[in-house]
């Protein structure tokens, strides 16, 4: 066990070595720089004074190995397009944002998505089953911009019921302005639904057929019985280990509902940097963003082990 977790935390390393370099020398390959629009109306003097300030004037090389070094003290720099901005005030400032929208998105989405399952599953090859598999097609196949633009026409442009865009802020920030929140939510949900519901329908069906619930239905248990104790409870081993990657899905924020609605989440701000080029904002964002994909799958392969006592861990033993 702890001979995986250490090869693990090795390998978890490598890899965010691997995309910080990509992500670097990526940026490095497009043309033009991130200062150049201020620096051509700057005289030339001063013009220099601005690229050593950031360090553009060095040769890639050596920034490289500059911004590694930093990015190993936890230091990604300041913004080259917004003076003073740095990667941990964009993430105290926008990511409880993106953090809120996302939670709500899930909460939401996955509820519904696991009801809308358990219905297929147990209603299978009727016409509660279809409708469901037709709305998970439905939903999983129109793209998050069309369904905000949709959403926004129909339910604050024509019924104004909703403002358009806008998002809570200050004290309201966590739980309050509610009525800027439905629509988005709305809008990122669909997808969770989709997921869901296929997935928990498909898991149910194939534990339906298991030969601990026929032995069950021969024992005389009631049928609400088996669903609650062996049918539902085996079927959630696919949707837990699911469930952490869509948390950190969450969090990550959207690109296209913060930018239809213009809320100000980590997500709009990630796609202004990377259109700006600028490289020690998207690299922050970028590496600290694969953290968490990275460590979530991790915790993932742990549920593995904690949900389904039929799998082990490579170098460990079951008796």
């Amino acid at each position: 066990m702890l001979k995986y977790i250490a090869r693990r935390f090795v390998e978890m390393l490598l890899t965010l070595f691997i995309i910080a370099t990509a992500t670097f020398f990526l940026l490095e390959a497009v043309p033009g720089d991130p200062l150049s629009q201020r620096a051509d109306r700057l005289p030339e003097q001063s013009r220099i004074a601005l690229y050593a300030r950031y360090g553009l004037d060095k040769p890639v090389l050596e920034r490289y190995l500059t911004q590694m070094n930093n990015m190993l003290h936890g230091e990604f720099g300041e913004s080259f397009v917004y003076a003073g901005q740095t990667v941990s005030g964009l993430l105290r400032d926008r990511l409880p944002v993106s953090a809120r929208l996302g939670i709500q998105q899930m909460l939401l989405g996955v509820t519904v998505g696991l009801l809308l399952g358990i219905l297929a599953a147990m209603k299978a090859r009727t016409a509660a089953d279809y409708a469901v598999v037709g709305l998970s097609v439905l939903l999983i196949s129109i793209p998050h911009l069309v369904f905000g633009l949709l959403l926004q026409k129909v339910f604050a442009g024509t019924l104004q019921w909703f403002p358009t865009i806008g998002w809570p802020s200050g004290s309201e920030l966590w739980f309050g302005g509610w009525k800027y929140t439905v629509l988005p939510t709305l809008t990122g949900c669909f997808s969770y639904i989709a997921t869901y519901a296929r997935l928990l329908k498909t898991s149910m069906l194939d534990v339906v057929n298991q030969d601990y619930v026929l032995t069950a239905e021969s024992k005389g248990l009631s049928r609400g019985a088996i669903i609650r104790k062996h049918i539902l409870r085996n079927s959630f081993i696919p949707v837990m280990t699911q469930l952490p990657m869509s948390v950190a899905m969450c969090i990550t924020g959207s690109f296209f509902i913060e930018s239809i609605f213009s809320i100000p989440g980590i997500g709009q701000y990630y796609v202004t940097a990377v259109r700006n080029q600028d490289l020690s904002i998207v690299l922050g964002e970028t590496v600290l963003l694969a953290l968490l994909y990275i460590v979530v799958l991790f915790i993932t392969d742990i549920l593995y082990v904690v949900v389904d006592p039929r799998i082990s861990m490579p170098g460990s033993s079951r008796r």
